[in-house]
């Protein structure tokens, strides 16, 4: 049975990996800051911070404890700041943007990368996001920043894997309606942004399963499985008149 660990897993993106990697027949261990009383009673959850390598480490224990390896570590983790200009926003909030996004990520990689090769196989996932492809938008500076050096160094890690039993793909879910993507909108700004949203966006339980499918599926080291590719976009974008969608309405 594959084992899986998920960070970040309590909420979000996360939250649906987690449901979809067990649906799929994964065995789960996903981590969050705080657990939610409603987690999944089939997976394993686990109060670790990201930035902590000790409480990596815990996390990856735990997971071993229970099921005896990890397979596959998906570094999901993430904040974003205010929608606000840089020098607007409170420096304690860009430092915890920074702390998870990148710095957690790079921490958490160190970590289990070099368990994975103490075990003698594995696969670690990192999530990209606005900024990962070089888009830039107005108000969302830090968290593009840090996307932009995530995939960085997740190439860079491919190449210090190579020849290895390793591997190191990025996860790109494209535009997901989370709160991470409506947050700080003022009402008449949100219907505004719900226009290009409702062509472009997909729901989570839309999206995770057919990222978890491909995951389990694996590619190669340095590869990238990505949901919203340039030509879908295009195709959603050209069909938008004849395809009515409301991604804010009922499920």
């Amino acid at each position: 049975m594959t084992v899986v660990v998920v960070t970040g897993g309590t909420r979000g993106i996360g939250r649906g990996l987690v449901r979809s990697f067990l649906d799929l027949g994964a065995s789960v261990v996903y981590c969050g800051r705080s657990l939610p009383p409603d987690g999944p009673s089939e997976a394993l959850g686990v109060v670790a911070d990201v930035t902590n390598r000790a409480d990596v480490r815990k996390l990856w224990d735990a997971a071993v404890e229970k099921y005896g390896k990890v397979d596959i570590w998906v570094n999901n983790a993430g904040l974003s700041t205010s929608r606000k200009p840089l020098w607007e926003l409170d420096a304690a909030e860009i430092d915890a943007v920074v702390d998870v996004n990148l710095r957690g990520t790079l921490q958490a990689s160190a970590v289990v990368l070099e368990a994975m090769l103490a075990q003698g196989h594995g696969a670690l996932w990192n999530m990209e996001g606005l900024g990962s492809n070089g888009q830039i938008v107005a108000g969302l500076t830090p968290y593009g920043a840090t996307k932009r050096g995530l995939t960085y160094a997740s190439l860079a890690l491919a190449k210090e894997l190579k020849g290895t039993p390793v591997r190191v793909a990025l996860l790109s879910p494209g535009m997901v309606v989370t709160d991470l993507l409506t947050r700080d909108y003022t009402p008449a700004e949100l219907e505004k942004a719900k226009k290009i949203f409702n062509i472009l966006a997909d729901r989570v339980e839309t999206v995770t399963p057919w990222l978890a499918r491909k995951v389990l599926a694996g590619t190669r080291n340095g590869g990238r499985v990505a949901w919203l590719t340039t030509p879908k976009a295009a195709y959603r974008f050209a069909t938008a008149g004849f395809r009515r969608r409301d991604l804010f309405g009922a499920a």
